[in-house]
Parts: C-alpha cells; structure tokens; sequence
C-alpha cells in the first residue's frame, strides 16, 4: 500500500494554480512600475530639495573652512579656525553677545508672546460687540512688513521723538532714554518691538485653536458650576495643548533667526558693540559688509547647527505626541 500524503498535496497545488493578475502583468513588472511611479513623483521635489537647499548647506560648509573674500576660488584654507581658532567665532565676544542676545529674544517671546496672546485669544474668543475689529487691531502688525517695522519704531523711538514727547507728557520724563542708542537698553527695546510685531501671529494660531474646542465641552462646565476661568484652565487649555506646543516650535525656531527688524531698527554702530547683534545679523556683517566670506559662512553653519539641534530636540520631546504617525518609523 503506498502513501498518499504526496499525492494529495500534490493535487492540491495542482488544483490551486497561480490566479492571474487583472492587468495581466509579473509581479516584477508591478514592482518596477511602483518604482518609476515613486521616482516620477518625488524625483523633481527631490531634485529641487538637492539643488536648493543640500548643495548651498554643503558650499557652505565648504567655504567656512577657507579664508575668503568672496572673489575666485577660495585656496587658503583655515579648517576649523573660523569656529574654534584664536579669531574664530567662539572667541569674539561680539559673536557671543549676540549668541544671549539670541537667548534674550527667544526666553521674552516664550515668556511674553505666548502667554499675551493666549490671554487675548480667550478675550476675543468670547461673543462681544467689535469683537472683528480688535482683532484685526492685533494681527494688523503681523502683516507689516519687516522693513517697515523697523522703520516705523526707529522713527518712534528717536530722540526727542513720539516716545520721548508722550513720557514727558504724562510726567515720565526721567524714563526718556536713547532706546536705539543705549547699548544697556536696546536689546529690551528690540523685544518689545518684536513682541508688537509678532503676538499678532500668535494670537490667529490661538484663535484658530479655540475654534476647534467643542462648545458643548464649555457649556457642560458652565452647566456643573464652573466659573469663566475653571472653564478656560480645565477645559480649553488641555486642548490647546498641540496649538501652543506648535507655535512654541516656530517661535523658537525664529527667534533663533530674527534678523530684518533688528538690521532696520538698530544701527550698525550699536550692533557693533554687540548691544543688539543676533547671529543673523552678525553673518551678514561680517560676510556681506566686511568681506569675510568664510568667516560669514562658518556663522552660518553655527546658526544652522542650533536650530537643527533645537528643532529635533523639540520635535523628540515636546512635539512627540502631535507628530505620532506623521512620521514612518520602522519597526523591529
């Protein structure tokens, strides 16, 4: 008597043979149309990206290794000099007082934008007459542009100008200072220009947030006994918790690159003693006005590092939650 476990299986495979595609085509076939499809898709994107924004990162590190005035090919090199050498950027304390400078804007919008904003979004949250008009009033600086801003507060804030004539008027005269001039007071005066500029900006997002709260959420609250604020710190803040944690990122992220308000506001002798210098501001001196080619790219590669150090550690630690599943992680 034979076996006929091989034969049965054998039928089986027989009786089950391989179902044709609908298209008619291998599964190579499929394979490699899935692949110049991926390639038709993201090729011009990932072109544009390596041309744009890869190559200048990678000319930039390149020329931050040389001593170069900008004109021919750089030929003297330096290797890490610009950074770490004895005139490099680390050792000039002009660089290093725009380094707190940086720190100063960032802390101060952290500190005063957000919470400023947020306080006028859940004012102008609430149903009132004029409600459309104050908030165009404080996003109206945030569509000025840069330049203007600059210009507009320099002209405020000069000498004996419409600050200085409106503190005396009210008997504050012996506030009047040079706020552009004063090396010990400019940097406060480019936060607060800053903070007019920007709250505007922040208050849409928070607006925008509030728009997504669930009214019935709030009128349950209401309903249980809670006042206005039990309602706005038990109820809208906890979700408002991913608007907030966005616009810290970017507030982070361009305070660590502000450069047009104070290249404006701020002259370049003040900047010149590190009174009102950022790291933007200080590249572009030292690489547009004076010539240091290298030296300017070796500030720009500094001030990439930080905020790619900034922005990762952010996204891992705060931004982790409202970015789960937008990234592809691998699994294993």
């Amino acid at each position: 008597m034979t076996t006929t476990g091989s034969p049965v299986l054998a039928g089986r495979a027989d009786a089950r043979p391989a179902r044709p595609r609908p298209d008619g085509t291998s599964r190579a076939a499929r394979n490699r149309r899935k692949w110049y499809e991926i390639i038709g898709l993201t090729g011009p994107a990932v072109i544009v990206f390596t041309v744009f924004v890869l190559a200048p990162m990678a000319f930039a590190v390149y020329y931050s290794l040389y001593r170069w005035s900008g004109y021919g090919w750089p030929t003297e090199f330096k290797g890490l000099d610009n950074y770490f050498g004895e005139y490099g950027a680390f050792k000039d304390p002009i660089f290093l007082d725009a380094l707190r400078n940086n720190a100063i804007i960032l802390v101060g919008s952290l500190a005063i934008q957000g919470p400023l904003a947020l306080g006028i979004a859940l004012l102008l949250n609430r149903n009132f007459r004029g409600r459309s008009v104050f908030r165009l009033l404080v996003f109206v600086p945030y569509v000025l542009s840069e330049v203007t801003v600059g210009i507009m507060w320099q002209l405020i804030l000069l000498r004996d100008g419409t600050a200085d004539s409106l503190l005396k008027n009210l008997g504050l005269g012996d506030l009047v200072t040079g706020w552009l001039a004063d090396p010990s007071v400019v940097i406060w005066t480019m936060l607060f220009i800053l903070t007019w500029k920007y709250t505007g900006f922040a208050l849409i997002l928070f607006l925008a947030g509030l728009a997504n709260v669930p009214p019935e959420l709030t009128e349950a609250a209401a309903i249980d006994g809670a006042s206005w604020w039990q309602t706005q710190r038990h109820v809208t803040l906890p979700m408002l918790g991913s608007t907030i944690r966005i616009w810290m990122f970017l507030s982070i992220i361009g305070s660590l690159q502000v450069f047009d308000v104070i290249w404006v506001a701020s002259s370049p002798a003040v900047r010149s003693l590190g009174a009102s210098n950022t790291m933007a501001t200080y590249m572009v001196d030292h690489g547009f006005n004076q010539r240091e080619w290298g030296y300017g790219n070796a500030v720009a590669v500094i001030l990439f590092v930080i905020s790619f150090i900034a922005a990762v550690v952010f996204q891992r630690f705060v931004l982790r939650r409202d970015i789960e599943g937008a990234l592809t992680t691998r699994k294993g």
